[in-house]
């Protein structure tokens, strides 16, 4: 088990990479990609930088930087969070990790645009985590919301349990390989149906089907998914954090984009240094 294990490595897990490293811990860090950094054409508005850098430049200086103190970083999706009291187990497509603290540094989820009313049903039919819920939908009819491999890892988690999974991709195109047993809905979502309670979905054309649940699996699992599958508290639709960005999870913190506020690389890489500092406070108070 590593001692700090940090999903994300863009700016905000480098940066908490790097004071983890100097503080002699061991540090791993797994990524998908390089996020909205990687997709920026010039970065001039940093500090230290003689010459404007491209997103894409600026995240390998920084990944070589924590290389050379000792980092081990990895590409691979992460699909679950699971915190058992003493430390964390972060499921990918590759593999599994383990830290003894995480910090969550997965960037912001701009792409995702949540359907009417699901906001109001989550937690009440509505669930981000099939491992953690697909145990009350045994033998019933869900839906998975989704097109991707995020959605394919939830799919395989219900397979063994439900009745019946339909895929409702929303529209979007599929970028994975579904079991042939799993239904594909194209059709675009309007809003869905229930008072208090999921019922079913509508679809733009008026036309609603019933389910028993929803499991939302849109594009790759950001920091708010995989806090929730990991128990985290939230107030309303925002992740709990204190003033070291520590989530209600003990040794469980969060920095960067995913945060929200101002989306910069300045403020990713300054709350990936509290929290990386205050993720070195904890492991060592909690050795003594």
């Amino acid at each position: 088990m590593t001692d700090m294990l940090i999903l994300g490595y863009g700016p905000a897990g480098i940066s908490a990479a790097l004071y983890g490293l100097r503080a002699g811990l061991s540090v791993q860090l797994i990524g998908k990609d390089g996020g909205a950094l990687a997709k920026a054409h010039m970065i001039q508005n940093y500090y230290g930088l003689e010459q404007p850098l491209t997103g894409e430049q600026l995240l390998e200086v920084g990944h070589k930087q924590a290389m050379a103190l000792g980092a081990n970083i990895i590409d691979d999706e992460i699909t679950d969070l699971m915190f058992d009291g003493q430390g964390f187990s972060a499921k990918g497509l590759a593999g599994e990790y383990h830290g003894k603290v995480c910090i969550m540094a997965t960037g912001a989820a701009r792409n995702k645009h949540p359907v009417a009313g699901m906001t109001e049903l989550e937690g009440h039919g509505v669930s981000y985590c099939a491992v953690c819920d697909a145990f009350f939908y045994r033998q019933k009819k869900v839906a998975v919301l989704g097109s991707g491999e995020y959605a394919l890892h939830e799919v395989q988690e219900l397979a063994q349990v439900v009745a019946s999974i339909t895929l409702l991709t929303n529209g979007a195109p599929l970028t994975a390989s579904f079991p042939p047993n799993v239904r594909i809905e194209s059709r675009h979502l309007q809003s869905l149906v229930g008072e208090g309670q999921f019922k079913g979905v509508r679809y733009e054309d008026g036309i609603e089907e019933e389910f028993d649940g929803l499991f939302v699996a849109l594009g790759s699992a950001n920091a708010t998914d995989l806090a929730k599958k990991a128990g985290a508290g939230f107030d309303g639709p925002t992740l709990v954090l204190d003033k070291d960005f520590q989530t209600t999870l003990p040794g469980l913190f969060a920095a960067g984009d995913c945060t929200g506020g101002t989306l910069q690389v300045a403020v990713a890489v300054g709350e990936g240094a509290k929290a990386g500092l205050a993720a070195i406070k904890y492991l060592r108070e909690h050795r003594a």
